[in-house]
């Protein structure tokens, strides 16, 4: 079994910043793109950042300059750090990971449970 597991999330003032952390755990052979995703109220799911196992970053237009994804490989981590934040901002967001569980398995999408990210005065 394999889990993503989200914490980071909360309350925070427009300008303010907040790191989101994600942890992979179980049987994992592999894990190839990690990514986060958000889904405000209303609205369909977005990409916000992902980042492959090598190290190469893409985001969203309206988060360059002011989130930056990183992982560590050693620990199936990923982490966003968001600075700047906007009342636009406020989400669920939610780690992705493409990874296979074992030499045979295909690769497979798995996603956390999400954490709620609220910018407000």
């Amino acid at each position: 079994q394999v889990q993503l597991v989200e914490s980071g999330g909360g309350l925070v003032q427009p300008g303010g910043s907040l790191r989101l952390s994600c942890a992979a755990s179980g049987s994992i052979f592999v894990i190839y793109d990690m990514g986060w995703y958000r889904q405000a109220p209303g609205k369909q799911r977005e990409l916000v950042a992902t980042i492959t196992s090598g190290g190469i970053t893409n985001y969203a237009d309206s988060v360059k300059g002011r989130f930056t994804i990183s992982r560590d490989n050693a620990k199936n981590t990923v982490d966003l750090q968001m600075n700047s934040l906007k009342p636009e901002d406020t989400a669920v967001y939610y780690c992705n990971a493409e990874m296979r569980r074992n030499i045979i398995s295909r690769a497979t999408d798995y996603w956390g449970q999400g954490t709620q990210v609220t910018v407000s005065s």
